[in-house]
């Protein structure tokens, strides 16, 4: 057998990227979907900015965050899906954090991700596997091989207004698995997550907690997914099965 000396060299170089606390906290940040500041990041990460700007210079050289300069400000972003994919696997395949939280506020922080809360650009924690597994249900999902929608699917998400026809670009796929790292189950993502958790943004179904990427279901929002997808108000405070 021939190794792959250049395969492995790149592995490494990429686990290198993540191997340290400090960028990795920064690309889990980034998981909002949103751009950020070097400024926001460093304060994010509890380092100085110089400190900051040197792990970012190295996770856009590594080709994980994309750069954008407006003026004197920089933004950093996830460079693409496959990047958010990457990350969030990574994150469930570590699991829950070993240690308790050691405040009121730490407590409430980690039960509002876990709870709602977006993953790049689609619906994660209790609140996308509930949205998922109604789909489900519904025959709009089709799990048995996968992550597909079915006909009818496509067409509940033109009732929703959405045209996931325009909403496709490139070669991502228009429904796929991504695992959830809180509930240890898979939620919907792909072309399909990422329109559905726009929409439930932009309708005011769901809110985000101050500037991170927990969510908050409004009263709008119980009512619209009792009425498209038949889950019960209070499905979101008891634990999914």
């Amino acid at each position: 057998m021939v190794r792959d000396d250049h395969a492995g060299s790149a592995l490494a170089a990429l686990a290198a990227l993540l191997a340290d606390e400090t960028r990795a906290v920064m690309c889990l940040a980034l998981l909002d979907g949103r751009a950020w500041t070097a400024g926001e990041l460093a304060r994010y990460a509890g380092v100085a900015p110089s400190t900051a700007s040197e792990h970012l210079g190295r996770l856009v050289t590594g080709g994980l965050l994309a750069e954008e300069r407006q003026g004197r400000h920089r933004y950093v972003r996830l460079a693409d899906a496959r990047t958010a994919q990457l990350v969030e696997d990574l994150a469930a395949h570590a699991g829950p954090p070993a240690t308790a939280p050691r405040t009121l506020a730490q407590a409430g922080a980690r039960s509002a991700m876990a709870r709602a809360r977006t993953c790049y650009d689609h619906l994660a924690g209790r609140l996308g596997i509930l949205v998922t597994d109604a789909l489900t249900r519904r025959g709009l999902l089709d799990q048995s091989t996968g992550f597909a929608l079915t006909d009818e699917g496509v067409r509940w998400f033109t009732g929703l207004g959405v045209d996931l026809a325009a909403a496709r670009t490139g070669r991502r796929p228009l429904a796929r698995p991504c695992l959830d790292w809180t509930e240890r189950r898979p939620h919907l993502a792909g072309v399909a997550g990422a329109a559905l958790c726009g929409h439930a943004l932009a309708s005011g179904w769901c809110v985000r907690i101050g500037s991170g990427r927990a969510l908050r279901l409004t009263a709008r929002g119980r009512a619209a997914l009792h009425t498209h997808l038949g889950i019960a108000p209070d499905a979101l405070e008891a634990p999914t099965a």
